[in-house]
């Protein structure tokens, strides 16, 4: 649709480019080629883009004058980059500027304080809810450290805010017409998608999205994507998949032709598969008869970051996650979900050394609704005290409820270890539950299990494999991380290149190390000398704990962690991932390999039942 031009801004590593996309109209896309954040949505390492959309000043069909309309600008991040650019692209004398705000958080509330400085006519066009955010937002900010006097200058007035409250069409310059669809979410509940009729251009924000560093206009095809889409998809949608499905639904009556959304390149020529696949992706999510209710209110984004982290752990294990901003949930909503869930999770910051007040009247609708039977876990952030956690905790003991795991309070924002912390208490909690109801099923069927009897169940166990350890390491420094686990479903897949698959369980902990791009190794073990490698990898582990700590590792070519007492071992690179039910199939080449023990035989792992490892 355009390529990208040499006109550029550069701050460090980040950059801008213009993309042309029609008359009058350009993106301005920010390049992050590192890591932004330790959140889980950037996991894979790719880079980013923050894509902004900027309409011309002129006249309208009928002759109007319009100003010049900013849609999605990026947050503080971007500003040493994206704020020179922008000026370069509007006329040295323009004064209003119209920006159409997709999302509110104090990042993006940073950077609309310097258009304010520079646009004496600035005016933001935002929802209801993303209207009253950023009425919230506009004079706050982070703490500084206790007894430190404030010398920041004063923040400029809150520009004016046209709110949509439901779609509306703006005629813009050169013919555009521009379709504003609020679209609310538990994780953006000030949500505004925009629509270019002309064009069929979808700006769809933070939907459709995926952190890859890329100056490309448009993906060259869905399976270059995929992964980095269905990542996103998985850390930030799947836990409110159901608003997701009905907004889909509504997006499918547009006359799309290009989606272009807040992060990654844009898609045009299959825009199509990808609602398919936001569709096929929730149905997978929405299946579960057990439901995880995550109940939160984020301040400055840190409280959200730590429930995306925690909801990511338990949708790995097939369980359902319905994610609920109490700053913006109906009291009837609430009391249904509250009745409905087999565990509540609920998250809180501290400001001010209190609970927000939604956050306040959420507990008191769970004390007064909330079945006592039933798990719950409590987790937040906070500055210089926690106020906030002291008051769930206390109030949620004191009225009988039993805890899943210790509350998780954080200082601030979580790092790299502290995410992955997070991911696998998650991913406990969820197990724990899945535990409890095969123990009610046992019960009520007479501990007899049907799957187990079943004739074609028991012929799969037949399907022998090699045992083997896969151990996995990635990162330096405080970003390192490694994981292993026991691995018996292995197999050679090729000759040319050599290399093999492995089905990694969905709730695995290393599987989030074994990304395309990602290397591991495969540690063969013997026959007769497996128990105790076995039953190092099969004892259970402590959420964030080290699988390879106390060990005495060598290391493969590719620094893989290896075990001296394997009978051989292979270094592969993920080239591929298949989803298969609850395990993922991941196919390597082999880099590298060799052979430690050349009188060994290979340990075989024989199984009674199809059902289980």
């Amino acid at each position: 649709m355009a390529t990208a031009m040499t006109d550029s801004e550069r701050a460090g590593e980040r950059r801008v480019v213009l993309l042309p996309i029609a008359e009058g109209l350009q993106s301005l896309r920010g390049l992050s080629p590192q890591r932004l954040r330790f959140e889980l949505e950037y996991a894979l390492e790719r880079g980013s883009t923050a894509n902004s959309f900027l309409f011309d000043a002129g006249v309208d069909a009928s002759g109007q004058a319009r100003p010049a309309l900013l849609v999605h600008p990026p947050g503080a991040a971007y500003a040493d980059v994206f704020l020179p650019a922008l000026a370069r692209s509007l006329p040295s004398d323009t004064q209003t500027l119209q920006v159409v705000v997709g999302h509110v958080n104090p990042n993006r509330v940073a950077l609309l304080r310097s258009l304010a400085e520079t646009y004496g006519g600035l005016e933001l066009i935002s929802s209801n809810p993303g209207a009253k955010l950023l009425t919230e937002l506009w004079n706050q900010r982070k703490p500084l450290p206790q007894g430190e006097p404030d010398l920041r200058p004063p923040l400029p007035e809150l520009p004016p805010i046209q709110v949509i409250r439901q779609e509306t069409s703006l005629p813009l310059s050169h013919g555009h017409q521009l379709q504003l669809l609020p679209a609310p979410s538990p994780r953006w509940p000030g949500g505004l998608l925009a629509f270019e009729e002309s064009s069929g251009l979808l700006m769809s924000d933070k939907f459709f999205a995926a952190h890859i560093c890329t100056e490309a206009w448009a993906e060259a095809s869905r399976t270059e994507t995929e992964e980095e889409r269905r990542h996103f998809y998985d850390c930030l949608m799947a836990p409110m998949a159901a608003q997701v499905d009905s907004l889909v639904e509504r997006l499918e009556q547009l006359d799309i032709r290009t989606i272009a959304p807040g992060h990654g390149p844009a898609i045009d020529a299959s825009w199509r598969s990808l609602l398919s696949d936001y569709r096929r992706w929730g149905e997978s999510q929405q299946g579960s008869t057990l439901n995880v209710l995550l109940l939160f209110a984020s301040a400055y984004g840190n409280t959200a970051a730590i429930a995306d982290a925690l909801a990511r752990g338990v949708g790995r294990t097939g369980v359902r996650v319905n994610s609920l901003n109490c700053e913006f949930t109906p009291a009837d909503e609430l009391v249904a979900a509250i009745r409905a869930a087999d565990a509540i999770l609920i998250g809180s910051p501290t400001l001010g050394g209190h609970a927000p007040t939604p956050i306040v009247s959420a507990l008191g609708t769970v004390l007064a609704e909330g079945d006592r039977s039933k798990p719950v876990g409590v987790f937040g952030s906070f500055g210089w005290s926690g106020e906030a956690l002291d008051l769930l905790e206390t109030k949620l003991r004191d009225g009988g409820f039993s805890f899943g795991f210790e509350p998780i309070r954080i200082k601030f924002s979580p790092d790299a270890a502290t995410v992955r912390t997070l991911e696998e208490t998650g991913t406990r909690f969820a197990r724990q539950l899945q535990q409890e109801r095969r123990k009610q099923q046992r019960r009520s069927a007479g501990g007899l299990s049907e799957s187990r009897s079943d004739p074609s169940v028991l012929a799969l166990g037949r399907v022998v494999g090699s045992l083997c350890v896969l151990t996995a390491r990635k990162g330096n420094g405080d970003s390192a991380q490694s994981g292993a686990m026991v691995a018996s479903w292995v197999s050679q897949a090729s000759f040319t290149p050599p290399g093999v698959t492995v089905a990694v369980a969905k709730d695995r902990a290393v599987e989030a190390l074994l990304h395309k791009g990602d290397r591991f190794a495969l540690n063969v073990l013997a026959e007769g000398r497996e128990s105790g490698p076995m039953k190092q990898f099969l004892q259970p582990f402590e959420p964030g704990a080290d699988r390879l700590a106390g060990l005495e590792l060598e290391s493969s070519p590719g620094d893989q962690p290896l075990l001296p007492e394997a009978l051989a071992w292979l270094e592969g690179d993920v080239k591929q991932r298949m989803e298969c039910g609850d395990h993922w199939l991941i196919y390597a080449e082999v880099k590298h390999g060799g052979i430690l023990d050349s009188e060994g035989v290979t340990a075989v792992h024989q199984r009674r039942s199809g059902a289980n490892y």
